[in-house]
């Protein structure tokens, strides 16, 4: 069945992950398919092994700017984004990181089982001179359409330097499309970030701008002619009158693609828990997202406010 071969596929991947993460070179801080608007949340940095663990509700799932289930400007149908990171301090200023995320939500039939949308995993290592951090990423999007099971390839290299405004720079590339409606490329962001503390809470403003050098990485696929019926030449009529009844394809743009303003707070919740629980913290944010239609043009709204709610624990 369909399901049970996609658990089979599924599996295979984590385990040629498992193989590759000790030699592949891969960044700690990653860029997945979510468009988090949580507070950060920084992996202790006294153990060998530590981790972090996400329970998030998103109202949207943006990939670099691109309205992933068509939500608009509704935030009626949430989904649910659990994602797992486990750190691996290394010799040498090294860290060496293994990840998960899941889209679970009911906002279209899951060929995986179930709610189940996507799983995608990824593993990083990182380096750190100083304030400088250089950080390389494999992630493996595992997805489905209509046509079974597909992996979208992606390699992020990611500076960043911790100083005012927390700068950074990531490239996207994307090596193999999957299931994506988009060819293989590249999209560079540009991110910024500035946190006031609150009393007990930690509020930041990031913003992040993306110029996407190669075209086609978003497309559209529009039919031939909308106010003709589908009727191929086959049929007896002239080839100029004919339609294809197979939607075409619409190459995008290359240029500015995407801007994003959020705020996003972070509140400790040991004080009002303990810590025999864990170090768990409650995190909201606001995303406000502005993108252009010849680069990104199957969303439904070319600007529109995201929202999220979560909690966080770290070990």
């Amino acid at each position: 069945m369909k399901i049970k071969n996609y658990t089979q596929f599924l599996w295979q991947q984590l385990g040629l992950l498992a193989l590759t993460a000790g030699v592949a070179t891969a960044g700690a801080e990653t860029t997945t398919t979510m468009s988090t608007t949580s507070a950060p949340i920084s992996a202790p940095s006294d153990d060998v092994v530590s981790g972090m663990l996400k329970l998030d509700f998103n109202t949207h799932f943006i990939s670099y700017g691109a309205d992933v289930w068509g939500d608009g400007s509704s935030m009626s149908d949430p989904g649910f984004n659990p994602n797992l990171e486990l750190y691996f301090a290394l010799p040498g200023d090294l860290t060496l990181t293994l990840g998960t995320w899941w889209d679970v939500n009911s906002k279209g039939d899951s060929p995986i089982g179930g709610r189940l949308q996507e799983v995608d995993v990824y593993a990083g290592l990182s380096y750190s001179i100083d304030k400088l951090t250089i950080g390389l990423t494999y992630q493996a999007w595992m997805y489905a359409n209509a046509e079974g099971s597909n992996t979208e390839d992606i390699l992020d290299l990611k500076f960043s330097y911790d100083t005012f405004l927390s700068p950074s720079l990531t490239i996207h590339q994307r090596l193999d499309q999957g299931a994506a409606n988009g060819d293989e490329g590249t999209v560079i962001v540009l991110g910024l970030s500035h946190s006031i503390e609150a009393g007990p809470a930690t509020i930041s403003f990031p913003l992040n701008i993306a110029y996407f050098p190669t075209g086609g990485f978003h497309q559209n696929f529009v039919a031939a002619d909308p106010g003709k019926p589908a009727i191929p030449a086959s049929f007896g009529v002239a080839a100029e009158d004919a339609v294809d009844p197979t939607p075409q394809i619409d190459e995008a743009d290359t240029g500015f693609g995407y801007a994003s303003l959020g705020v996003a707070a972070s509140l400790p919740l040991s004080p009002l828990i303990g810590d025999s629980f864990g170090d768990w913290s409650l995190n909201a944010g606001l995303t406000y997202f502005v993108t252009n239609s010849d680069i990104i043009p199957n969303n439904p709204s070319d600007s529109f406010l995201t929202a999220s709610l979560g909690v966080a624990l770290s070990f």
